[in-house]
């Protein structure tokens, strides 16, 4: 039995894409202690997470 490959194209590449952003915050947080991580972490779950 012969296998047929498809071939899809993708608009959008999430393990390119999650690299990117694990780099770009192990970039921003390298030189800093634990309260300054926490408080990194803070600031950007309000500005994804919506306001209730």
């Amino acid at each position: 039995m012969a296998t047929k490959t498809i071939t899809v194209e993708k608009d959008f590449d999430a393990v390119a894409f999650m690299r990117k952003q694990r780099d770009k915050i192990s970039k921003d947080i390298a030189n800093m202690n634990f309260e300054e991580i926490k408080e990194y972490f803070s600031k950007k779950k309000k500005k994804v997470a919506p306001s209730r």
